[in-house]
């Protein structure tokens, strides 16, 4: 059985309270580092079936390592800071099929 997108991502947007004793991605600008990402794959022609698709997701329960998103099928785990290491991560993970061992986690 073959999958529908070649990569399936899944930004954590997950939302806690300024003074909980765990980080929140969406504390550190993930909701527009995914927007930034889905727009980036359609400019590049990247995205539908069999492509690459890029969704919002609620915990994904790695909350020390904030913020993450995570690609499948291969199940890789990143950390990102800025629009730089999402770029980095479209161009050599998805673009060359080379992950990115710096920001994985």
């Amino acid at each position: 059985m073959s999958s529908y997108y070649k990569h399936h991502v899944f930004f954590c947007l997950n939302e806690r309270e300024e003074k909980a004793s765990r980080p929140s991605c969406a504390r550190r600008d993930a909701q527009a580092m995914q927007e930034y990402a889905k727009k980036r794959i359609k400019s590049l022609g990247l995205s539908g079936q069999g492509e690459v698709r890029i969704n919002k997701a609620g915990c994904l329960d790695r909350c020390e390592e904030a913020p993450v998103l995570v690609v499948y099928p291969e199940g890789i785990w990143y950390t990102y800071i800025d629009k730089s290491d999402i770029d980095e991560i479209i161009d050599s993970h998805f673009v060359k099929g080379q992950p990115v061992e710096r920001l994985m986690i």
